[in-house]
């Protein structure tokens, strides 16, 4: 049997079958210093929590699953170091040597089926890094998003990659792309691409239908959410071009690899940037867990 501990205010959720929304952690531990992790984190959370849904933040703490984390909890991951980075190859391993984990987009999917959570707010998904033709480096979330039917709400997939693949990807698998009230696929830090929107829904409620109907048809798999950071938050995608190609070269050169690669890129980016890549990934972090929140509380309604 799998050890989950739910939060105080998950337990209360599910036991009053209200809206609850999973939260990944490695935001937490891989993508911002402390105590700024912590401080954001605390922020997602009560977004999630004045949009009328309940916050999951995931993690493994010592060979236990946790689904919602207490404030102590959080700091404590906020501040712990070399902190594994979990996903669907590793999840079962962590959670067997007793170790301490955080969630990738696979694994925050994994542990929300687990728990009867429908929806997932993140910051964007992995997906076919650029010169994947070479090495091979796809991200896991995409195979997750085919198996299992969770409805995940992002800014796209993260600019770093090779976005065209990505899509392609998803569409052999049979995963529904759902780009948020445009046309264009959104490019994580800007709102807009020349990539059309596979699918396009303009409020929650079809949003939550279609994750029902899914179900109900018997096909696998989950639904990307593609909502676009706000225009006032955005970085000009002409601007960022010639970053992300810097940032990519340099890699390359180091010879970094694996899941070692976006951590290094959106470091990089971040530098290049002077900060201001980090703030829009803050801004559009918030703004998928209120839409989140709000397709949350609509699978309640339709549910019931």
């Amino acid at each position: 049997m799998i050890n989950i501990k739910y939060s105080a205010e998950v337990q209360d959720a599910r036991s009053n079958n209200t809206a609850i929304v999973a939260l990944e952690s490695t935001i937490i531990t891989h993508g911002m210093p402390y105590p700024q992790n912590v401080e954001v984190a605390a922020q997602v959370e009560q977004d999630i929590r004045d949009t009328g849904a309940t916050p999951a933040t995931i993690a493994v703490l010592d060979g236990c699953l946790h689904v919602g984390l207490e404030a102590d909890q959080l700091q404590s991951l906020g501040r712990a170091k070399n902190v594994a980075k979990l996903s669907r190859a590793d999840f079962a391993a962590c959670l067997a040597t007793g170790g301490t984990g955080a969630t990738t987009v696979a694994a925050t999917m994994i542990a929300a089926k687990l728990s009867e959570i429908e929806v997932f707010a993140t910051g964007g998904i992995g997906g076919v890094h650029k010169g994947a033709e070479q090495t091979f480096d796809i991200s896991a979330d995409l195979l997750e998003l085919a198996a299992t039917p969770v409805t995940v709400v992002a800014a796209g997939a993260k600019a770093i990659l090779d976005v065209p693949k990505t899509l392609e990807v998803l569409e052999t698998h049979g995963v529904p792309v759902i780009v948020y009230g445009q046309d264009s696929f959104p490019a994580f830090w800007s709102a807009q691409s020349d990539l059309a929107a596979p699918l396009r829904m303009d409020n929650a409620v079809q949003i939550a239908s279609a994750h029902v109907l899914r179900q109900a048809i018997g096909l696998p798999g989950g639904q990307l959410v593609a909502n676009p950071i706000p225009d006032t938050d955005q970085i000009a995608a002409e601007i960022l071009a010639p970053i992300i190609a810097q940032a990519q070269t340099e890699a390359d050169n180091k010879g970094i690899s694996g899941k070692s690669v976006t951590p290094f890129l959106l470091q990089r980016i971040f530098e290049l940037t002077e900060g201001k890549s980090l703030t829009a990934n803050i801004a559009l972090v918030r703004n998928n867990a209120r839409l989140a929140s709000n397709v949350a509380k609509e699978l309640i309604t339709l549910r019931s």
